[in-house]
């Protein structure tokens, strides 16, 4: 009898067990707000500028230009994309950033995260004061499918902001984002001409890259109805019109290269100054 009841009670506290896994599983999803889904798509969108700018951070160093200044940036920026990574997908108080719940961006997140431990190592080498042409071609190699995957998942963020953030306005946080990105992608492709890494390739990417970053501050300059952040883009215009030359001619002397080292972080800090802005919008 002892024995039947055992079994009974065995029975039961795995029937209790499995109840409360069900409810751990079927756990009431807290709903982002509509500033939270801003701020997702932002940081989201941010990693994607982050892979060029390790990139570029790396490449300067391999010229010597303020090498020091650069190993230490570099060290920042991978950081920082390794922090965000994580926090995208469990959450972090500090970014401001909610557990993501959503099976299919997690499983993106977990593609990046291994494109990542590749391209991480060779950045760790560069830092380690390592810049031989095979790390800079491991590099030149693994930066655009960690930028692809990464643009993948904030898509995939923009679309699941559903309701919550009207697809107009996810539509151009993704986009502003997306020319910070643009910012540190013709830079490191300039780098790469002057590294002798694929030229004749490179030379044209930078120029397309610059052409789609001056057609869509264009774009987004008509279609905003804010007179603050139309002014904040006239400033990013402006820094434009002294980079644009650079990469218009694909300059690599000497004289080019410290006015790009210059002038592509104000570029950046003022892109980004505008993303905020277009962030804190949101009602």
């Amino acid at each position: 009898m002892k024995k039947i009841l055992s079994v009974v009670a065995l029975g039961a506290c795995l029937s209790m067990s499995s109840v409360y896994a069900d409810e751990a599983k079927t756990e009431t999803k807290i709903e982002m707000t509509k500033q939270q889904s801003g701020t997702v798509i932002n940081l989201a969108g941010k990693q994607r500028m982050l892979t060029q700018k390790m990139s570029k951070e790396a490449l300067f160093m391999a010229k010597g230009i303020d090498t020091d200044k650069n190993k230490e940036a570099l060290a920042k920026t991978a950081g920082l994309f390794d922090k965000t990574l994580k926090g995208l997908i469990a959450g972090d108080k500090d970014l401001n950033l909610p557990k993501t719940d959503n099976k299919e961006i997690v499983a993106q997140l977990e593609k990046v995260i291994e494109l990542w431990k590749s391209f991480k190592s060779n950045i760790d080498k560069v830092v380690d004061g390592k810049s031989d042409k095979a790390t800079l071609e491991a590099i030149a190699k693994e930066n655009l499918p960690l930028l692809k995957n990464m643009n993948q998942a904030v898509g995939m963020f923009a679309k699941a902001s559903g309701s919550k953030l009207n697809p107009e306005m996810a539509k151009t946080i993704n986009l502003a984002g997306k020319q910070r990105m643009l910012t540190q992608k013709m830079t490191k492709e300039l780098l790469l001409v002057a590294n002798g890494i694929d030229a004749e390739g490179n030379k044209a990417n930078a120029k397309k890259t610059g052409e789609l970053f001056e057609s869509t501050l264009k774009d987004l300059t008509d279609k905003c109805k804010k007179d603050d952040i139309k002014k904040q883009l006239g400033v990013v215009a402006k820094l434009w019109a002294d980079y644009k030359v650079i990469i218009e001619k694909v300059d690599t002397s000497d004289a080019s290269l410290k006015k790009a080292e210059e002038l592509n972080m104000p570029l950046l800090k003022e892109m980004n100054n505008a993303v905020k802005m277009f962030e804190s919008s949101i009602k």
